[in-house]
């Protein structure tokens, strides 16, 4: 769980709350009104979380290109009149 703080108390202890990040590894969740309005994490755990966004990021675009052009070949092939397609080479 996050420590949670009101902006207005984080701009006069911002000091002490990245020493309770870097070296008490706690997670600070600055809020306005009640409601997050962003968090403070160490260096590591953000490293942590875009090697996490990353490998997800890739396997949408290599997803979605393959249904693009699983879905597309058969209107394509209508399309342009093309009656047979290559299937590469059998083995003997």
């Amino acid at each position: 769980m996050a420590y949670e703080i009101p902006v207005t108390q984080a701009r006069a202890e911002l000091a002490d709350l990245i020493n309770r990040v870097v070296y008490g590894g706690e997670r600070v969740v600055v809020t306005r009104h009640g409601k997050p309005l962003v968090a403070l994490v160490s260096a590591a755990d953000l490293e942590r979380l875009d090697a996490l966004d990353a490998p997800a990021e890739e396997q949408v675009i290599s997803s979605v290109s393959a249904v693009r052009e699983v879905a597309s070949a058969p209107r394509e092939r209508q399309r342009f009149g093309i009656a047979a397609e290559h299937r590469g080479s059998s083995p003997s």
